[in-house]
């Protein structure tokens, strides 16, 4: 039987497709809220919602390429929309769902609610609801609106926290104003600002104090803030325009309309999912060649509550949940979208992914994080999860790299506008990377974050790269991290660093590369952090490389880690903080341009071999550093910038600085670079610059009190201790031999003192003030050793004369 003959068009499509297979015609199906799922989807003849097209693409799925086009409007989920292996697609037959126009199909997890205000008492409207109604976060008109709260909330306040604080937001006086507050909340910071906690109030007891549940949310169990303190959904807290309450028990729903919300004609919606859209299969089974572009997700609920799991030893908790969740895939794409008042995380990719990549999203007032990368603990070798534990040294596991694949690698972050992180949980960041590798964050741009811009959480497994970014108005209201924001508290780390690891490792140099295998580069980006560090490599950060930069701020803080290279960054009106590093951590700090001393607190001896080829712009701070065997071949001077005051810290002919091997770089080409988001995209406030050629830097004095050699310590240099800004204290340098107050009970060099006899102290003054002016014989000091806080009691001394 002779063969068949095959049209020449077949055989071009087939030839194509071989050739070619990008260039496959695609199946198009529509969508619009207008369809109907039993449509066969055409243009004329839509399908309704995200479900309905999914089935209908399956159909296709990893033979055809498969576009779904959704018209304008909003889908109202009824429950998260699940895509999974089953909606595979392939490299030459992917699956893409798109918004006909770019933001014009939303994907709600909210309802319409249809009601009949009537006025009620003070300027408050309400009406009836239905009883069950869950309802977590309301929206009129677009915008979520707060829940009844004290204090009231004052945009003229972002550095403040929660924007309205108080010592007595749930003190009995106040308590006893509320007469069933169960079911509210109360927000406070962490007492040392690293983060917050949230807590669910349960009712009264006896004694009229508030009963509560709560308090998980943050991996350092510190206790709560004495003053940074806020309560919500409280009844008789309605009292400001914008504020709502809803009555469960009573099924009313109450509002205070601000003037521009007219009740009769304003659209109300109920918030009710808190995941959005999942993308879901199996590390044997992935989820692959998936994309959804230019929708708007709104209408996720807050997830505060469920944030519970710790990671490894950062400060961090986590809920592994967002609007969009991604685990168990290959070659996802999210782009061209944009997340909106989101409750919770915007974007979650954890446990096995790979090659998932965001790109030109608009990310915004979110409740959490921005993006999160985040792999299972199943995968590190030796997990350790509170900052005190720690594992003898010799039974640390020397197999580097992870033990399973179930964690982020190779993923994308690019060309995206992220900004208003943290307007719920303030232990969040635009981007927070933790047991991944190889994540890229490029030309995004970053501010308005209650805590870090990006944050690295741990050393596992390295190999990032960040560069291209604008990062700035961050850390707004907790403390002591920065734009950038790392720790490495991997198993060769311990928080007894120098007593725990640095001998091992000097026969050892590979332990503090078991987990960081790979180095992770910051480049070519552009940072400002005015409540902290610009960049900020915390406990055990370790095999960095950090150059081209522009620091405006807050300066480079290198805490103790390992093979932390930075060179040709210019650091506008500050320098480098090196805190408590190791003997011999190969630290290296090179042809930066610097306009302030180092800081260094807590160093060894002869720490700065690594540091040199330097521009000051001081020749006593550059003079100061050659005491500690740094900066022997620096030199200071004028850099010659030019044009600071509009951004351009290159530097013009004739600077100290390309004598020395400086190169210029781009200063305008940091952040987003899509039309449209930075047509919107803010920039950072310039600094006002002042070139500083003769005058010394603050050095901090040292004085002897009882055989005590003791220094003032304030501001950035408390980081080293683990104490807040706000508190203060007085170092203890050495001890003599002979001191009443050493001994193996007493204290010791690197002990920060705080109080004496129950009295705070902020300098070596007023401790010999406090200690003098005694009856009691034998003080009691409370001290932080290590970040751990203890109380440390000595023998009768003579009063001082």
């Amino acid at each position: 039987m002779p063969s068949p003959r095959l049209s020449p068009r077949i055989v071009i499509l087939a030839l194509g497709a071989c050739l070619f297979p990008s260039l496959l015609p695609a199946i198009t199906l529509h969508v619009s809220p207008s369809g109907d799922d039993s449509a066969p989807g055409t243009a004329a003849a839509p399908l309704r919602t995200p479900e309905g097209a999914r089935d209908q693409a399956r159909r296709f799925a990893g033979r055809e390429p498969v576009e779904i086009v959704f018209a304008d409007g909003t889908y109202h989920l009824p429950r998260t929309w699940v895509l999974n292996e089953d909606d595979s697609g392939t490299a030459a037959a992917p699956i893409t769902y798109r918004a006909a126009r770019e933001g014009g199909a939303v994907l709600s997890g909210g309802t319409p609610l249809q009601l009949d205000w009537k006025p009620w008492r003070d300027g408050i409207w309400r009406a009836r609801v239905e009883p069950g109604l869950e309802l977590d976060q309301l929206f009129i008109d677009g915008r979520a609106r707060r829940m009844a709260r004290f204090p009231n909330f004052d945009p003229a306040k972002p550095t403040e926290p929660y924007q309205g604080w108080s010592p007595d937001a749930f003190a009995p006086s106040r308590a006893a104003r509320w007469a069933d507050p169960a079911g509210g909340f109360i927000h406070a910071m962490h007492s040392a600002r690293w983060g917050g906690y949230h807590y669910r109030i349960t009712g009264k007891n006896p004694d009229g104090t508030i009963a509560y549940e709560g308090g998980w949310q943050n991996n350092r169990q510190m206790g709560m803030h004495k003053s940074f303190r806020m309560v919500e959904n409280i009844f008789e807290e309605l009292d400001a325009p914008g504020e709502w309450f809803h009555d469960r028990r009573e099924h009313w729903l109450y509002f205070f309309p601000p003037d521009d919300v007219k009740l009769a004609t304003a659209l109300v919606e109920a918030v009710r999912l808190r995941h959005l859209v999942e993308i879901r299969g199996s590390r044997e089974r992935p989820a692959r060649h998936l994309a959804l572009r230019g929708f708007v997700f709104r209408h996720a609920a807050r997830t505060f509550m469920d944030n519970r799991e710790p990671l490894l030893r950062s400060d961090w908790t986590l809920y592994r949940g967002g609007a969009l969740v991604v685990s168990g895939a290959e070659d996802i794409t999210l782009a061209d979208s944009e997340f909106d008042q989101v409750g919770g995380n915007a974007v979650v990719v954890t446990g096995y992914a790979r090659r998932v990549t965001v790109r030109g999203c608009h990310i915004h007032d979110a409740g959490a994080s921005g993006v999160v990368f985040v792999g299972l603990p199943s995968a590190v070798r030796d997990p350790l999860f509170e900052y005190a534990q720690t594992r003898p040294i010799a039974e640390v596991d020397r197999t580097p790299g992870p033990k399973t694949d179930d964690y982020p690698a190779d993923c994308v972050v690019e060309d995206s506008l992220i900004h208003g992180i943290g307007r719920v949980e303030r232990q969040a960041s635009a981007v927070q990377i933790a047991m991944a590798t190889r994540i890229t964050v490029r030309d995004t741009s970053i501010y308005d974050c209650s805590r870090a811009g990006i944050n690295i959480g741990d050393g596992t497994w390295g190999g990032h790269l960040i560069e291209g970014c604008d990062v700035f108005d961050t850390v707004l209201e907790t403390h002591d991290h920065g734009s950038f924001n790392s720790w490495g508290r991997d198993r060769y780390w311990a928080p007894k660093h120098r007593e725990h690891a640095e001998k091992a490792i000097q026969t050892e140099p590979g332990l503090p590369f078991l987990d960081a295998v790979e180095t992770t580069v910051i480049r070519h980006s552009r940072w400002r952090c005015d409540h902290g560090w610009d960049i900020d490599l915390d406990d055990g950060s370790s095999n960095y490389d950090i150059h081209h930069n522009l620091l405006l701020a807050g300066g480079l803080k290198l805490r103790e880690g390992y093979r932390r290279r930075a060179w040709n960054n210019v650091i506008v009106n500050n320098g480098l903080h090196p805190h408590v590093w190791f003997v011999g951590s190969r630290d290296e700090f090179t042809r930066n341009i610097v306009m302030r001393a180092h800081a260094p607190v807590r160093q060894p001896e002869n720490w700065g071999t690594g540091i040199d080829r330097n521009v000051f712009t001081s020749e006593a701070d550059l003079e100061k550093h050659r005491a500690s065997s740094a900066d022997a071949h620096s030199v200071w001077g004028d850099p010659l910038f030019v044009d600071p005051a509009r951004g351009d810290y290159r530097v013009r002919p004739g600077s100290p600085a390309l004598d020395l091997g400086f190169e210029n770089f781009d200063m305008d080409r940091f952040g987003v670079k899509k039309p449209s988001l930075r047509a919107i995209a803010r920039t950072p406030v310039l600094p006002s610059i002042k070139i500083i050629t003769a005058e010394k830097s603050a050095v901090p004095a040292a004085s002897v009190w009882r055989g005590l050699s003791l220094e003032d310590v304030s501001g950035p240099a408390l980081s080293a201790y683990g104490a807040s800004f706000e508190a203060g204290g007085v170092a203890v340098i050495s001890v003599a031999a002979d001191s009443p107050h050493g001994g193996t009970a007493g204290l010791r060099a690197g002990d920060l003192i705080q109080a004496i006899n129950g009295t705070p102290v902020r300098s070596a003054a007023q401790l010999r003030a406090v200690a003098d002016a005694a009856s009691a014989p034998a003080p009691t000091f409370r001290i932080l050793r290590q970040q751990r806080p203890l109380e440390i009691g000595s023998a009768p001394v003579e009063p001082a004369r």
